[in-house]
């Protein structure tokens, strides 16, 4: 990694460039001033979700994305080895406008089994590869868990050094593996597992050393105490101050405390839960990279609908534009 050196006068003038930047966009709030979103630099956002209809035609399911007002979308089911359907998948949705966000790779790359924990990584390396041959914007997985009792689930050294070499390891032999020019691969940040704040994301990518190694954001994934919950604004503002340059992707859902004799977060959908949508969406649509927004974790279709014109309503309210 080069180090640049700073004069004097190079300080001053950057110095000037970010007071201008303060005057249209205040810092942590992303209030804006008399400058309109798109004066001050703010992107269209790029909502998606899964489509529900039961064609299998590229051109059908780039509209059927079209069709729901999204203008990103889950990487469709193929085959690194079907070549052909790849290359009129990513042509389809490209002629339409609608970026294929992720490749989901979900397993457990610290699995205990050394025969499955290589299987997993192959998938995941897979994975990437398919990422950068579809066009899409990264490949993402867990970093994994050293549970033997749920491929997810918490353990006492998912936090440790041991886990974070470990975590290390595997994101360089994925990446080193497959060389992409464009996808990213990222772990997507969870609550008992690394990484399990803005922080230790910040430590892994310094670690990993690779400029393929992205940022998955998934706020709610973090929300792991009354504090976190409470004060979620503060969280996503530091989410997109320390993590902003590197995020390729997000997922939108929302989380709701049931009251009992201990904590217990809920996943709910947007608009049905605490979090600070309209600072999440102004924070992301501040993003030059134009990172897309995917609906996640519902069961049916009018449920994506009422998620997505919960999103679109606070987002107006914000004079933010979505497409």
């Amino acid at each position: 990694m080069k180090t640049r050196t700073c004069n004097r006068r190079s300080f001053i003038r950057n110095s000037m460039a970010v007071a201008a930047t303060a005057a249209l966009v205040e810092p942590g709030s992303m209030v804006f001033g008399r400058a309109s979103a798109a004066e001050a630099g703010l992107q269209r956002i790029r909502l998606g979700g899964p489509a529900f209809d039961k064609t299998e035609d590229p051109e059908g399911l780039a509209l059927a994305h079209r069709k729901l007002g999204y203008r990103a979308a889950y990487c469709p089911g193929v085959e690194l080895k079907d070549t052909d359907r790849i290359r009129a998948l990513r042509e389809a949705f490209a002629k339409h406008d609608v970026v294929i966000a992720e490749v989901g790779r979900w397993c457990n790359l610290l699995e205990a089994d050394p025969e499955k924990r290589r299987q997993n990584l192959a998938t995941v390396t897979e994975g990437l590869a398919l990422a950068e041959a579809i066009g899409a914007g990264c490949c993402v997985d867990i970093a994994g868990s050293f549970s033997t009792t749920s491929w997810f689930g918490p353990h006492p050294d998912n936090l440790s050094a041991r886990a974070f070499d470990a975590v290390v390891e595997n994101a360089r032999k994925i990446i080193d593996a497959v060389k992409p020019k464009r996808a990213k691969f990222c772990y997507e940040m969870m609550g008992w597992a690394l990484p399990d704040s803005p922080d230790n994301c910040v430590r892994l990518i310094k670690a990993v050393d690779r400029l393929a190694f992205g940022v998955h954001l998934d706020p709610c994934n973090l929300i792991n105490s009354p504090e976190r919950f409470y004060y979620n604004t503060a969280l996503l503002n530091e989410c997109f101050d320390k993590l902003g340059q590197w995020i390729v992707s997000c997922h939108a859902k929302d989380l709701t405390w049931d009251v009992e004799m201990n904590v217990h977060f809920r996943e709910v959908a947007p608009g049905k839960g605490s979090l600070d949508y309209a600072t999440f969406l102004k924070r992301l649509a501040a993003l030059p990279q134009n990172p897309p927004l995917m609906i996640e974790h519902l069961k049916t279709a009018e449920e994506y609908t009422g998620a997505r014109d919960h999103i679109l309503e606070v987002g107006r309210k914000a004079g933010l534009s979505f497409g």
